[in-house]
């Protein structure tokens, strides 16, 4: 067991998928995954369930990775003991809700270890800020828009409904829905107005600000709930998750940065973005 097989195995538990953890590591998928056949190995148990989609660990891997964690952290103080100390290097990046955890944590863990000293401050995108992870829509005059992810938004749907039968949604199937709102949310801006506009009456049951909440509110079986097709949603079996036919739910995210500014910090955040788009 080295070094090297921990990290790989780190990367792996925290992406959920072995492709992913090879692009994190710069590695080719078949020299992390061999890495990871000789420490399951050697430790004589599997680590990780193989999936269709993603892998999830087992018990031997969760206990690995605790482990593996504090031996890393470990590793790294040690080397940043015989460093020497960089300027700390404040800088500010507005963040709008329902971005996404897995991939937002991958980019800032990418450009904060991009820019060494980084003190980086993650506040709401109406506060100061350097740039803004945003939609076009709250862009405001000045600003310069790089687009980094595009998704197209589902409906969340308890197993138990019947709804689940069928293999896309219809805007008539919304008569009489039950339905939590989700605040802000582009795809509900979209969906409402149309909704009304042909007479449809959704039986609206919650009005909440999160993903997280709806999609709790969902597999509890209170309604249905409008969400973006993030990768982990397909992993889920407490929902399903259908597409909404006559109507195209989608939004842009990008960063959004001030035209006349280009400092060392913001180039290497716009680069993380632009490698984040072309994933």
């Amino acid at each position: 067991m080295d070094i090297r097989q921990l990290s790989y195995f780190v990367a792996v538990y925290e992406q959920g998928s072995i492709s992913a953890a090879a692009r994190l590591c710069c590695v080719a998928q078949p020299s992390l995954s061999a890495a990871l056949r000789q420490l399951e190995h050697e430790l004589g148990v599997s680590l990780f369930n193989r999936l269709p989609k993603g892998v999830t660990p087992t018990e031997d891997g969760e206990k690995l990775y605790g482990h593996a964690g504090r031996l890393l952290a470990q590793l790294q103080s040690l080397k940043a003991s015989f460093s020497q100390p960089v300027a700390r290097i404040k800088f500010r990046l507005g963040l709008i809700r329902a971005l996404g955890v897995e991939r937002m944590s991958r980019l800032l863990r990418e450009f904060s270890n991009s820019v060494p000293g980084l003190e980086l401050h993650l506040v709401e995108p109406d506060e100061h800020c350097d740039a803004r992870i945003i939609t076009p829509q709250l862009l405001k005059a000045g600003e310069a828009f790089q687009p980094i992810w595009h998704d197209s938004y589902l409906l969340a749907i308890p197993p138990a409904s019947m709804l689940t039968l069928q293999d896309t949604i219809a805007l008539g199937d919304f008569e009489d829905l039950p339905l939590i709102k989700r605040t802000p949310c582009d795809a509900w801006n979209t969906l409402y107005p149309e909704l009304v506009r042909r007479g449809i009456k959704a039986d609206l049951r919650a009005d909440i600000q999160t993903i997280e909440y709806a999609l709790g509110l969902v597999s509890a079986g209170v309604g249905c709930a409008l969400v973006p097709d993030f990768d982990n949603m397909q992993q889920r079996n407490d929902v399903i998750l259908r597409r909404i036919s006559e109507l195209k739910l989608e939004r842009t995210i990008g960063l959004a940065y001030p035209k006349n500014t280009n400092t060392e910090v913001l180039s290497l955040l716009k680069l993380q973005c632009q490698q984040a788009e072309n994933r």
